[in-house]
């Protein structure tokens, strides 16, 4: 490539976004806009070879697209009335009006009509000045796929007017603008595919927006917040990967890579919004955060309590389940890992990998390897980024357990790992499991656990229960106890003879009139009394099985009927699940006990309400007019 062609792309690049903004304001029409700058390139690599760059190339290409815009519009309907707007420019070069086309050109890019991935590449189009084949490498798709979504954005924009949005919009409108351009950052910041984990000149043409972006509307502090989170992110780059391009944590990076000039700037961006004022927006309180990591002058100076009260006001302010999960990092950080933790267990993302990701470090801080091994690997194989991939797979490789006394947690978990067991057996015995480690505690030593200890649990938890529930239950500790080679139950406990006794009735009446009872166990026991089904076919509804006008549902090869007052709560518990198991318990699976699909909700990653769920809460909520409670089966014969 010689110098002048080097000269004329590099120019063409600087001044693009002022050529198109400039000229659609005088055409209104983006893409016959985008052309007429085209045309003038064209025409400087022609000339300019032989004439030499100008002094001031920018001008030269803005009255070379101008003149090519007049003799456009001669041939146009509204000839005299656009020749006199045109002659009116060329005369009058103003650049305050330059800084508007821009910032309409901004606005017009991000456009709410327009759907996110056409909005990336608009502006990387017309603000970045990026060719197509460009911005199909920077995002690893076809070059025919951005030209397209380009093309529907022009012809999807053609009606749009290029003006600023009214004062009442404005923040929506510019809120539209920053996520464009925080979205093009991340995907050179984090790559969401590829081998490479980051793509660096996207994170450069982000921020060259972002920055362009401040200039244009200085008095928006989310606008300075968002420049002041990019610049210091960007300053980790050099840190961020190793010699083979693996991944570097946060807390292992060598600070001293990091770019200071960057994070000067980054400083004087946040100064900027804080001068402007006013309640922080998503934007400065991200960046803020980001300020308190630039400030540590190591990991363990961070100030984590900080970090997290930053994120709780953030949580508020834009309370997505990514943002969440962040926040989850922080308190587990600040407050330790099963603060934590906890905060994971209410975060639905089931196809987000950074979710298991979190929640194995989490998991290994406890000490729980097992677990913490398992989700590296679920977070593995949600991953589409090579290099993410290679780096959570040796996370999990690395787990040894340690040479401690084994815990009964521990062994639990892992008796649940196991892959010669089924979904519902998991189940099952996670139940029976859970309430042993309640009892005698996660932390107890396996070593120290006597069949004395577990009977005593047995006896206190399930000596009222159903003949066929204690069975159940002690089928499980038996198995456990065997597998984990613990001393036998056989002295202790023993099996109880199963009758089919009828069920107790039980008093409908007081039972419809219980105060607090959940709209899903409303429902489930009103259906269970009109419809005289059994507890398991009721349980097994699905959503798609219900017929709400006929009142009916088909589930087994049998038909589930019930009354009206079934049919008055029944809505309101469906909502806008349009499928799924009808009653879900109450928390999502943990990775141990992963349901079949049949039984796990596609819209909240809950499982289905098992048997013994709902018999447990049943009998917990009837307790009131019964010391023993009653069973579910009564309210088939009460």
């Amino acid at each position: 490539m010689t110098d002048v062609r080097r000269a004329v792309d590099a120019v063409f690049k600087l001044e693009a976004a002022r050529l198109v903004a400039g000229l659609t304001r005088l055409v209104r029409d983006v893409g016959l806009a985008e052309e007429l700058a085209q045309d003038a390139l064209v025409a400087a690599m022609e000339q300019w070879p032989g004439s030499g760059v100008p002094d001031n190339p920018g001008a030269w290409l803005m009255a070379v697209a101008k003149r090519r815009a007049v003799d456009h519009i001669r041939r146009a309907e509204t000839l005299d009335r656009k020749r006199a707007e045109l002659a009116r420019e060329v005369r009058e070069e103003d650049a305050a009006q330059d800084k508007d086309d821009v910032l309409r050109l901004m606005f017009l890019s991000c456009h709410p009509v327009l759907p996110t991935p056409a909005r990336v590449a608009l502006t990387l189009r017309l603000l970045g000045g990026l060719t197509a084949a460009e911005i199909a490498r920077a995002f690893l798709v076809t070059e025919a796929v951005i030209t397209r979504r380009i093309a529907e954005a022009k012809r999807a924009l053609a009606e749009v007017p290029f003006d600023l949005p009214e004062p009442d919009a404005m923040a929506a409108r510019l809120s539209s603008v920053l996520e464009a351009v925080y979205l093009i950052f991340n995907e050179g910041y984090s790559a969401t595919s590829g081998d490479d984990l980051q793509r660096p000149a996207l994170c450069q043409e982000a921020l060259r927006l972002g920055r362009l972006l401040a200039e244009l509307a200085p008095q928006e502090s989310e606008v300075h917040g968002l420049v002041a989170l990019m610049e210091i992110q960007a300053s980790r780059t050099a840190a961020r990967t190793g010699p083979d391009g693996e991944p570097v944590q946060l807390h292992e990076q060598n600070r001293g890579r990091w770019d200071r000039l960057l994070i000067h700037r980054g400083f004087t961006a946040m100064l900027r919004a804080r001068q402007i004022g006013g309640p922080p927006g998503p934007y400065v309180l991200q960046a803020a955060i980001a300020v308190c990591h630039a400030q540590a002058r190591s990991a363990d100076d961070t100030d984590w309590p900080r970090i997290a009260a930053l994120y709780a006001a953030l949580v508020r302010v834009l309370p997505t389940a990514v943002v969440r999960l962040n926040q989850a990092v922080a308190v587990g950080m600040a407050h330790g890992p099963e603060a934590g933790l906890a905060l994971t267990d209410a975060i639905s993302l089931p196809d987000y990998h950074l979710l298991p990701a979190v929640r194995g470090d989490l998991l290994l801080r406890l000490g729980r390897e097992t677990q913490a091994r398992l989700e590296f690997e679920r977070a593995a194989n949600l991953t589409t980024n090579a290099a993410e991939r290679a780096f959570l797979l040796r996370r999990a490789d690395a787990i040894v357990p340690t040479p401690t006394t084994r815990t009964l947690g521990q062994a639990c978990a892992d008796f649940l790992a196991r892959e010669d067991l089924g979904p519902s057996t998991i189940r099952s015995y996670a139940q029976t499991l859970r309430r042993l480690c309640r009892s005698l505690g996660d932390n107890k030593p396996l070593d120290a656990t006597t069949a004395t200890d577990i009977a005593t649990v047995f006896n206190s938890t399930w000596d009222k229960a159903a003949p066929k529930t204690w069975n159940r239950h002690l089928s499980a500790v038996r198995t456990f106890a065997k597998w984990s080679s613990l001393d036998s139950l056989d002295g202790e406990l023993e099996r109880r003879p199963e009758t089919s006794e009828p069920a107790k009735p039980a008093p409908l009446q007081g039972i419809w009139e219980l105060p607090d009872v959940p709209l899903r166990e409303q429902t489930l026991w009103r259906l269970l009394h009109e419809s005289e089904a059994k507890v398991t076919t009721v349980l097994a509804i699905n959503i798609e099985h219900l017929d709400l006008a006929d009142r009916r549902a088909r589930v087994r090869g049998t038909w589930v009927t019930w009354r009206s007052g079934t049919a008055a709560l029944l809505p309101a518990l469906v909502a806008d699940r349009p499928s799924g198991p009808l009653f879900l318990s109450d928390r999502r699976p943990g990775p141990a006990r992963t349901p079949s699909p049949d039984d796990l909700c596609p819209h909240t990653g809950r499982r289905r309400l098992s048997y013994e769920r709902a018999e447990y809460l049943f009998k917990q909520a009837t307790r009131a007019l019964d010391p023993d409670g009653y069973t579910l089966r009564g309210l088939r014969t009460g």
